[in-house]
């Protein structure tokens, strides 16, 4: 009897460590740090002397999606929705349409940090699909106070004014930080 009892106790233990151990996996850790921010374009190339961000090829679009445009940009970054705040960050970098069929486009930037707050850069890269409501691109590194950062930046239009100007939240959410 005491051998089925201490099989049956092994084999309870057993699946309570499995059970746990599934429970672990799933479970998303928490980030280390959470930034949002707001990321300001104003682009409509008429206004050069006020644009942050310009078209440097195929300048005549091919069908209604803007597809083999690429963009430039460099566009001010605050803390709330304000383009007149001062910002906290810059956003550099690049993106490009790449679908016929839907806007969708490919981002690959660095936001450079130079404030009391933060010094540093956070590098991100992906795709983002216009038509999401949220859409996530990768932290892939960063330099600084983000030193080696990794985690997940959240996309979110949060206005959308034609070509003049539109403006997203940016929930940064970094997982990996040193």
């Amino acid at each position: 009897m005491q051998g089925f009892i201490h099989k049956a106790a092994s084999s309870i233990l057993f699946i309570v460590l499995v059970v746990q151990a599934v429970s672990a996996y799933k479970k998303r850790p928490e980030p280390c740090k959470r930034l949002v921010l707001y990321y300001h374009v104003l682009f409509d190339g008429t206004n050069e002397a006020n644009a942050t961000s310009a078209i440097v090829s195929n300048i005549t679009k091919l069908g209604d999606f803007n597809f083999g445009q690429f963009v430039v940009f460099d566009d001010p970054m605050t803390d709330d929705h304000h383009l007149l705040s001062p910002p906290v960050a810059r956003a550099q970098g690049f993106y490009f349409y790449n679908m016929k069929t839907t806007y969708n486009a490919g981002f690959a930037y660095k936001l450079i940090f130079n404030s009391s707050d933060y010094k540093g850069t956070l590098n991100l890269m992906g795709a983002d699909i216009i038509a999401q409501e949220a859409r996530d691109i990768s932290v892939v590194g960063g330099t600084g106070d983000f030193f080696m950062a990794r985690g997940i930046c959240t996309l979110r239009t949060d206005t959308f004014q034609g070509n003049a100007y539109f403006r997203l939240q940016m929930d940064i959410k970094l997982y990996e930080c040193y």
